[in-house]
């Protein structure tokens, strides 16, 4: 019986995708493990992996095909014995938009599987299309079965052995593809352009990242209780003691950055505060033991947070060198979803635009995020009264008040200034 390979979900956050090419074409033989195709997701472009064996019989999507929703059939793996004319023609999904250049291939009719069965706990289950399809044959319900492929994956072999038990309701087991991120409430696109049909104007279409980057920071703003406290640090001492270290490591081909010590500065300032080192997590707060910190890298058409982790144990010019190699994968859309996914607690540093300074929006699950401004030149008073001149940095940390409460913040955000006003208390 030939077996569905469906659009995959690349990331949690993933609904639907760009088929951006296909590494194999019809006829093909495949083993488990083989590239199938380059799928780009609202991040990043990645290579999607053959999970059986088989010969591919029908590609359904094509190259360049866009919005192609999770679970959707993208091609179809025949086993030994079976033949494309085994596959009836029907309409391809109209989800999908092809590059005007592709050629569209034959669509095949398929009849769609559930692509994760959930277990009692509500935990997804992972099975192949093939186990899917017998155990579905068979009247076998996968929650009752325990994988014996990678990860505990359900194969073939599993649901052969297994004894057949009542198949779940069609309502608990069908798994329709996620629904489009909803997008910020407003005015249509028709109203808006009714306003300005008089005006001249380009219209851009929104990609996958945009379109995320506004569900999920309108979905922050309306469901974080966000508030802010604000602090300016002087940096000359960092700004000293930054350029001997510089000196120091130049043999190496190391160049520490400010954004270097910052990073450095909130991971240990998270284990001196380890309350305020928390995510929320719908109906409680989870505390994290390491340091994951991630850091606001601009991209062209969007954002990416990578998260350097472990930060508190790492040492400067370690950061350094994993944050210059996160930034510049990050700008080539070559970052894996676990490389941008987690932590606690992010930075978005603006300085070098010139910015003084600015609230930044948390990201969902943090519990915190640190807007940077640039540090400048200002008048200050020094200890002894006299009026000086210092390069000072303002800084604001928004907080998620669910997770942290305002002294807690308050103390987060201090051992943030005192870390990065004493440096080489960093090093002990």
């Amino acid at each position: 019986m030939p077996i569905e390979i469906l659009m995959p979900a690349l990331s949690p956050t993933m609904e639907e995708g760009t088929l951006s090419k296909w590494l194999v074409k019809e006829g093909d033989t495949v083993s488990s493990g083989d590239l199938l195709a380059e799928i780009e997701t609202d991040k990043a472009t990645m290579e999607f992996e053959a999970v059986d064996e088989g010969v591919i019989g029908k590609i359904m999507i094509a190259e360049g095909s866009e919005g192609v929703k999770v679970n959707t059939v993208i091609a179809v793996l025949l086993e030994d014995g079976e033949e494309a004319g085994d596959i009836s023609p029907s309409p391809a999904p109209a989800s999908t938009t092809a590059a005007p250049e592709a050629a569209t291939p034959t669509p095949a009719a398929v009849t769609t599987v559930p692509a994760g069965p959930a277990a009692k706990d509500g935990t997804r289950l992972f099975a192949t299309p093939l186990a899917r399809r017998i155990a579905a044959d068979k009247g076998i319900d996968l929650a009752t079965l325990t994988g014996s492929g990678p990860l505990g994956r359900i194969v073939k072999a599993d649901v052969e052995n297994a004894t057949s038990t009542a198949v779940k309701p069609a309502a608990a087991t069908a798994s329709e593809p996620a629904a489009s991120a909803s997008m910020p409430s407003g005015p249509t696109a028709d109203a808006v352009a009714k306003m300005y049909a008089d005006r001249e104007y380009t219209e851009v279409p929104l990609d996958g990242m945009r379109k995320t980057i506004a569900a999920r920071l309108t979905e922050a703003k309306q469901t974080v209780p966000h508030f802010y406290l604000r602090r300016d640090i002087q940096l000359d001492a960092l700004l000293s003691f930054r350029s001997k270290l510089n000196k120091q490591l130049a043999a190496r081909d190391v160049k520490l950055s400010i954004n270097d010590f910052i990073i450095k500065a909130c991971a240990l300032a998270l284990q001196a505060q380890p309350d305020a080192n928390a995510v929320w997590a719908g109906d409680r707060v989870f505390n994290l033991k390491p340091s994951d910190v991630a850091v606001a890298v601009a991209i062209e058409g969007g954002l990416f947070t990578p998260v350097l982790r472990d930060a508190e144990m790492k040492s400067l010019s370690a950061l350094s060198a994993e944050m210059k190699d996160l930034a510049t994968r990050a700008k080539n859309r070559k970052l894996a979803p676990h490389e941008y996914q987690g932590g606690s607690f992010a930075i978005s540093n603006l300085g070098m635009f010139g910015i003084d300074n600015f609230d930044a929006v948390i990201n969902p699950p943090h519990g915190a995020i640190l807007a940077v401004g640039a540090g400048k030149k200002k008048p200050v008073v020094g200890p002894d009264g006299d009026l000086v001149v210092a390069t000072v940095m303002s800084v604001t940390l928004s907080v998620d008040h669910r997770v942290i409460d305002g002294a807690l913040g308050a103390e987060l955000l201090n051992a943030i200034v005192d870390n990065l006003e004493n440096p080489m208390v960093m090093l002990a």
